[in-house]
This record gives structure tokens, sequence and C-alpha cells, in this order.
């Protein structure tokens, strides 16, 4: 019999946690000639009663352990986290507020127990309920990413997924300190299979992601898995060298055909200027993204610090 961690991060998530565990439950019942089911749970830093909950969980059922961090990391460490003390067969990653169905797990395991399969991953066939600006980004993100870089990002794909021990060793590997779980997912390869469901809104709690850590979010995807940015960045200098050197030719040009003062149309000289030294000052910034990047993966910091957990093989730094 296989066994299956569900890892799943938690930040001020005790609204929702009393709906998850019964349901998750119910969905282990339903396998459990299938497939052993264990629960990770890590809390990232929640400054609600996340842990407290977590903590009656755990005395109440065996099957549940629990990480807490010794501040908030942020969902990527959460997950890496995960990935690092997992011990199950198959590793699963899915959200507490019940927006990843624990319902389509016993399909995701079919599907891998075929063996034509190295994860099955979730992706949203609708966005219903989300606001359409969001949405509207939101796609226009899956498109950019995957034009620019190697990620191999589907529309709509959500961070649920069932993936092989394989799979998780070759993530875990991985060990860089700027994390995009999407496009580490797609950059490492192996077979998966989409699973389309349709959007399933929060069973309860607020979402902990506004238009603003997403469209950072987005960027951090960007800037870690492609050098686009800076081709462009290249590339808009040599734009303005070529501009420049024509009009330093016409000016000249025009001197000695026509002659007369050459003072005239400062305003708009004044203009071209703070308009290239804009470009620059943006190019600089392209730079400095990167460049930051670099430092935070020179200092080697680790991802996550645990202050508290009920599993004693658990890495209390990683």
């Amino acid at each position: 019999m296989k066994k299956i961690t569900l890892i799943v991060p938690c930040y001020n998530e005790e609204q929702a946690l009393p709906f998850f565990l019964p349901e998750v439950f119910r969905v282990a019942e339903e396998m459990k000639e299938k497939a052993e089911i264990e629960l990770l749970f890590v809390d990232d830093g929640s400054k609600d009663k996340t842990l407290e909950v977590l903590r009656s969980f755990a005395e109440q059922d065996k099957r549940v352990k629990y990480i807490s961090f010794s501040r908030n990391f942020g969902k990527e460490a959460a997950m890496y986290a995960g990935f690092c003390n997992a011990k199950g067969d198959y590793v699963a990653v899915m959200d507490a507020d019940l927006q990843d169905p624990p319902s389509l797990l016993p399909q995701m395991v079919e599907l891998l127990d075929s063996g034509e399969y190295d994860s099955v991953a979730t992706r949203r066939v609708t966005r219903a309920g989300e606001p359409k600006i969001r949405s509207f980004f939101a796609r226009r993100f899956y498109g950019l990413i995957n034009r620019i870089s190697d990620a191999d990002i589907v529309d709509g794909a959500r961070d649920y997924r069932l993936m092989r021990r394989e799979m998780v060793d070759a993530i875990v590997a991985m060990g860089e300190q700027n994390r995009f779980s999407k496009g580490i997912f797609g950059w490492i390869g192996f077979k998966t299979y989409w699973l389309p469901f349709e959007n399933v809104e929060r069973v309860a709690g607020e979402t902990k992601w506004s238009f603003w850590k997403l469209f950072r979010y987005s960027l951090d995807g960007i800037v870690n898995f492609s050098q686009t940015p800076l081709s462009i960045a290249s590339w808009i200098g040599v734009l303005f060298t070529a501009l420049s050197l024509i009009a330093v030719a016409f000016i000249f040009i025009r001197k000695l055909c026509f002659g007369g003062s050459s003072v005239d149309g400062w305003a708009s000289l004044v203009c071209i200027i703070s308009f290239i030294g804009g470009i620059q000052l943006a190019c600089l910034g392209i730079i400095g993204q990167y460049l930051s990047k670099t430092y935070l993966e020179v200092k080697k910091r680790p991802h996550y610090i645990i202050r508290e957990t009920n599993d004693e093989d658990a890495d209390r730094v990683g």
C-alpha cells in the first residue's frame, strides 16, 4: 500500500481548518484500501490560532504532522519545507481553504498508478467568483512567461498536484533561495497530466493574496526564469544609441547646408533628455532586480526555520 503525504501550507487559516480536516479524512476513508494518507501542515508564522488548531488535530489523530515556522517566510518556503520533510511515496500540495478539492485525490492517484505519468496537476477551467481584472492580468502573465522562459506553465494552473517521489526529490535538489514553484514544476520536466476542474471559492476566511502581492509574485517568476528583461534593456540601449547617431548626423548636415542658430527647440530637447533618463533608470532597475536575486542566493540563508513541530525527524532549518 502506497503512502501519500499531503502538504498543506497554512497562514492564518484558523477558520478554514475545521472544514478542511473532516473533508480530507472522508476522502482518506474512501481510499483506505489503496493508499495510506498522512497530513503535513506547515504553519507559516500565522498570527491567529492556526497553530493551536493544528496541535489539537495532532492530538486527535496520529496521521497529522505539523511544522510551525519561527516567523512568516512565505508560501514558497512553506511548500519547500513540506517537500523536504514529506515521507510518502506520493506527495501532494494543497491549500487549506478547500479551493483545491480533496475529492480529486482518488482520480489523481489512479492516474499516477497507471505508470504513464510522474505527476497529476490541476488547472482551473473557469475563474468564476474572481475579480475580472485579476483574471485578465493572470491570463496575460501565463501567456507572457511561457513565451519568454523555459518554464511550461498552463493557464489556470494551481499548486495543487500529486507527484511521485522522484519528482519531489528533483524539486528539493533545486535549493534556490528565490523560489517560484509553478516555474520549477515546469522546468524540471517529468510527464504531467493536467486535470481540469471548476473554480471553487474559499470555504472560510479571506484570501492572503492581494493584487499587489500577486503582481510582485509574477515579477519574481519572470526574473527567476527568464533573461528576456535584460535583453530588452540591452536592445533599448542599442536603439537609443542608433537614434542619437542619426540625430547628430541630421543636425550636422542641416548646419552645413542651411546654417542658422541651433538654440531653438530647447524645450523639446529637455523632454527628450528626461525621457532617455527615465529609460536608463528603468534599465538600471531591471539590472538591479537580477543583482538583488543574485545577492540573496550568495548569502545562502535558510529557506525556513522551524520553531515547533511534532515530527521528530523534521529538519529544523532548511
